[in-house]
């Protein structure tokens, strides 16, 4: 695979919580190390995601807000 973006993260698909029109798909980095996205079903089945598969996680944005309390 190759692809332009420069964070690209490979993990487990730890879960899959499907909704009406899209899925939360969680990928675990490591260990206690999780990344959440939202994904239509569409895309979860052309993709094969399954619980326990591997996957990329690629982020790929012009800005990431940070916050703290």
């Amino acid at each position: 695979m190759k692809i332009s973006a420069r964070n690209t993260l490979t993990g487990k698909i730890k879960s899959i919580d499907e909704g009406s029109v899209n899925n939360e798909v969680v990928i675990e980095l490591a260990p206690g190390v999780e990344i959440t996205s939202v994904v239509t079903k569409r895309s979860c089945e052309q993709l094969g995601l399954t619980v326990g598969g591997e996957a990329y996680a690629v982020i790929k944005a012009s800005n990431v807000m940070v916050a703290v309390d």
